[in-house]
């Protein structure tokens, strides 16, 4: 992968071709507000966009590979993608989640550390890489969010470390469903689309498919949560599932 375009051309299962940034595009984007480039005036905006590339993925389409040379960095405009990596017996270990206003890839770095995969359809703002470390260097601005962003991800990490190695079964899937409560629109039912499937979830939280539908099931059969199809779930009440993350 030399760019971004040859990206596009030459791997079209792994992503889609895109469209340079059009001169309105940051106007119009649902996370400017909340992205890495939030600090920046508008005619600094203008200057990272007319680098970028807008793209969009369909779900179960990869953007970055594991190992690869680093030549990507990217927005999520919308959309849920997975960060995972490979195991030593060839298995895929899911490390991460990301959403709307998430970045994506690695800024600064040689390699990338893990693959990035679509689980919903998607919508990306990619930069190449080198470009987008030779505008961070020039816009502190967009520096210092990125230090808060890694940080921030640090902190998620940490915590993340603690719900796998002191919840218990039920405390981690509750945990898990809070935070898609915050991180994924529910419709106007109040319904969440689940971006993973119930084994995904079992691989993230460490514990196997059967008990996570039970502890799903136990949940819906106290009141807790309503279950819709295969992967929508409406959050009834929420102050009881904050107890049972935390542990009570």
């Amino acid at each position: 992968m030399d760019s971004q375009f040859d990206l596009a051309q030459t791997a079209p299962t792994s992503i889609a071709v895109g469209r340079t940034c059009g001169a309105h595009d940051c106007d119009r984007c649902d996370v400017r507000d909340r992205a890495i480039c939030a600090d920046l005036d508008s005619s600094q905006r203008a200057s990272l966009n007319r680098l970028g590339r807008r793209l969009t993925v369909k779900a179960g389409q990869t953007v970055m590979w594991e190992g690869e040379e680093s030549t990507l960095v990217a927005n999520v405009i919308d959309g849920t993608l997975k960060l995972s990596t490979s195991t030593g017996d060839g298995r895929e270990q899911i490390v991460g989640v990301v959403y709307a206003s998430d970045f994506i890839g690695r800024p600064f770095g040689a390699r990338t550390p893990h693959s990035v995969t679509a689980l919903t359809d998607a919508r990306l703002c990619l930069y190449p890489r080198g470009a987008f470390d030779g505008f961070a260097r020039e816009h502190p601005a967009l520096e210092h969010r990125l230090l808060r962003r890694t940080l921030d991800d640090l902190d998620r990490t940490r915590s993340w470390m603690l719900l796998l190695g002191r919840k218990n079964a039920r405390g981690k899937v509750a945990t898990f469903l809070l935070d898609m409560q915050r991180r994924v629109r529910a419709d106007g039912k109040g319904v969440i689309e689940l971006p993973l499937s119930r084994q995904q979830i079992a691989d993230v939280l460490g514990l196997t498919i059967e008990t996570v539908s039970r502890q799903m099931s136990e949940m819906k059969r106290m009141g807790v949560i309503v279950l819709h199809r295969r992967r929508g779930v409406c959050i009834v009440d929420a102050p009881w599932l904050e107890s049972m993350a935390e542990g009570d």
